[in-house]
């Protein structure tokens, strides 16, 4: 069962009296279908998004549902309890809507337009980094797997920026910076992590996280 049930006796859903409501829930398989189906979700995403639930009002084994992605929460400085958490924060909610858990039957309404992200192979990451030809100018790769948070991919993203003070007191020609994503956009301080002459160098730290989790 995906949630138990509350007591005969709790409050119905929406009064204060209502008893403790779980916390966040991973996606059940049936509504992980839908989601790419109906919203065309992409199914390496799925994992990473986390469903808050209430009784509904129309009674039996139907209850209301808000799905958000943790890793975005994190980013964001925003711990999630439960269903009502996200009355706080709306800008985190993806999907909101109910479920029945008897027939499996879901209806879902985006909050937010789902971000597709365009995966780099390797030569292509090495032509976006050699198209910098403008000093301070940058191209932003989304990642999952690094110390940030948040994106389209659940682990921030790298910008690999064309120094602006190259070659001056003997600084690399590229920086790459980590940082946190909110939504699709970076977010608070960027990271230094790793400066090079050589692109193929920066190419392959990103090849090894830029990916479809």
């Amino acid at each position: 069962m995906f949630w138990k049930k509350q007591p005969k006796d709790a409050a119905p859903a929406g009064t204060a009296a209502l008893e403790k409501l779980p916390g966040p829930k991973n996606i059940p398989n049936f509504m992980g279908k839908y989601l790419t189906e109906k919203h065309e979700v992409e199914s390496s995403r799925i994992w990473r998004l986390k469903a808050l639930v209430r009784p509904s009002a129309k009674g039996g084994k139907v209850f209301d549902v808000r799905i958000f992605e943790d890793t975005e929460a994190v980013s964001n400085n925003v711990k999630v309890k439960n269903y009502t958490s996200l009355d706080q924060h709306p800008e985190l909610l993806l999907f909101d809507g109910w479920f029945d858990e008897g027939s499996k039957e879901v209806a879902l309404e985006a909050k937010r337009k789902v971000v597709k992200v365009k995966i780099y192979k390797e030569k292509e990451i090495l032509s976006q980094i050699e198209a910098l030809t403008k000093p301070g100018s940058n191209f932003l790769f989304y990642l999952a797997g690094s110390p940030a948070s948040g994106g389209p991919l659940g682990r921030g993203a790298a910008i690999v920026e064309l120094n602006p003070n190259y070659p001056k007191h003997g600084e690399k020609k590229y920086v790459l910076y980590i940082t946190n994503i909110e939504g699709t956009e970076p977010v608070g301080k960027r990271q230094k992590f790793l400066d090079s002459d050589k692109a193929k160098q920066l190419v392959n730290w990103i090849k090894e996280r830029h990916f479809k989790a």
